[in-house]
């Protein structure tokens, strides 16, 4: 009844399974992969035709964790798995990062994964593992993914690092280090250090990709005797050619123009003037409208990454080493226990800090067991940071993910419990937006800490980079705004 296909890899001292076959046939791809006893099922599907008009990719990847994997039954009054935690929003943040730049830049179809943990040893951490089940499912499922991938976990203990450490090895490591890419090199990189130098960041990451090697060759020898027929992809049509031909033609002297206003609100406001003028020059040609907002995006990204890497100067003015002014200020809410108002250029954060007891603590029901949380960091963004009416709800996994980046940059500095015993709340505030607002809210954050009493290590401080790369030329820039990280 089923054609099973399985692969076993030895992997930093423990075997990795990978088999498909046998658990949800009907989707395109399906791995469940095995390392250490922490099982986990990825499993792919995707339109086969793209819908009409889109200008983007629709790739949605949910991680699930079920409470039976760990012999657990659900806590609260429904006894069932509700609304996704932190620890699995997170997770579908670290698998989407490193897929989502793999797929041939021509399609456009929606595009789900699903990763459910189904057994967790309390060992080993399903989120690498998910990252490779998915990266297997994906590489077997026909889809034009430009894969497989690998990722791994690294430590460091008593200078030394350690693959893939285990929970009990990674509370003694100075160093929680993920690192997933290809064969060939890095494509995304999360960490928190306590305070390692640059060579000992740099040999983690190289370590890393040197070990999840044999993982990629493992796929690709899966994926040899089960992927199925690649989806065909169909050129460009012509109508986006003519668009994006007259475009180039007529507006790219105007968004030239445009884009050297250096004030954000007034630049998009002259951006949107141009764009309104292109767009008319194509009405009632349905075939050229459906083209003209991808079109019309490739342009702006021509536009500024030409600029860049011809000048050197960039949106705002600035050369590409240049922070933005900064001005920061304390205890401007005199009632909180600690406040900040941390502004870089067009990007401010107010960040508020207040401490309590023990009972204030956060309760967390993880697969792992129940433990507490005495530090805790909350990002919002609320529409008017960037001058936009939408509707407000629940924080969304942007603020999530965020909100962890600067939990993570802040946690090592902190004083011991047993030194400070108190409970810690950060909330920041993000009151105008113009890229790297998670940055913001590590300098604020670090403000309103030290502003509150609290006895920091060291403040901590930090900014967001970007790269721009058109063939052998590239730029780094240092505090990229909100238009280069979308356009670069």
């Amino acid at each position: 009844m089923f054609e099973v296909f399985r692969k076993e890899v030895e992997w930093a001292g423990r075997k990795l399974v990978l088999e498909t076959g046998k658990i949800a046939r009907q989707a395109d791809g399906a791995v469940m992969a095995t390392y250490g006893g922490t099982t986990v099922l990825a499993a792919v599907v995707f339109e086969k035709k793209p819908k009409p008009g889109l200008d983007f990719f629709p790739l949605t990847v949910n991680y699930q964790e079920k409470a039976f994997a760990a012999g657990k039954i659900p806590g609260g009054f429904f006894k069932r798995e509700g609304r996704p935690s932190e620890k699995e929003i997170l997770t579908s943040r670290l698998i989407d990062r490193p897929i989502r730049p793999l797929f041939h830049e021509s399609y456009r179809n929606e595009t789900l994964v699903v990763v459910t943990t189904l057994a967790h040893d309390l060992e080993n951490d399903p989120d690498i593992l998910a990252m490779i089940a998915t990266s297997a499912a994906l590489t077997i499922s026909g889809v034009p993914f430009m894969g497989p991938i690998g990722g791994a976990r690294v430590g460091y203990i008593d200078g030394e690092y350690v693959v893939n450490p285990t929970k009990v090895q990674l509370e003694k490591s100075t160093l929680d280090l993920v690192v997933a890419g290809t064969k060939e090199g890095v494509l995304m990189v999360e960490s928190e250090a306590k305070e390692l130098s640059e060579e000992v960041m740099l040999g983690a990451v190289m370590e890393a990709h040197r070990s999840f090697q044999p993982v990629i060759d493992a796929i690709i020898q899966l994926a040899e005797h089960c992927a199925k027929e690649p989806l065909p992809l169909t050129d460009p049509s012509e109508a986006s050619k003519t668009v994006a031909a007259k475009l180039k033609a007529e507006m790219h002297g105007k968004l030239v123009e445009a884009f050297a206003e250096t004030q954000k609100q007034a630049r998009q406001a002259k951006i949107g003037a141009v764009k309104t003028e292109a767009k008319k020059l194509f009405e009632g040609d349905e075939a050229a409208l459906a083209a003209f907002g991808e079109q019309f995006g490739n342009l702006e990204a021509d536009v500024v990454r030409t600029a860049i890497l011809d000048t050197g100067k960039r949106i705002d003015g600035r050369d590409t080493k240049t922070v933005r002014p900064i001005v920061a200020e304390v205890g401007i809410l005199p009632r909180a226990h600690g406040s900040s108002l941390f502004t870089r250029g067009e990007t401010q954060a107010l960040v508020v800090a207040t401490l309590g007891t023990g009972q204030d603590e956060q309760i967390i029901d993880a697969l792992e067991g129940e433990y507490r949380e005495h530090f805790m960091l909350h990002y919002n963004f609320p529409p008017y940071s960037v001058g936009e009416v939408r509707r407000m709800g629940s924080p969304g996994r942007r603020e999530i993910g965020h909100g962890k980046l600067a939990f993570r940059a802040l946690r090592p500095m902190l004083p011991s419990k047993d030194k400070f015993p108190y409970t810690i709340r950060i909330v920041s505030e993000i009151t105008e937006s113009n890229g790297s607002s998670s940055m913001a809210t590590v300098c604020g954050g670090s403000l309103s800490l030290m502003d509150a009493g609290v006895p920091m290590e060291r403040p901590v401080a930090g900014i967001a980079m970007g790269l721009i790369k058109e063939g052998e030329r590239f730029a780094v820039l240092s505090d990229i705004l909100g238009d280069e990280d979308h356009l670069g």
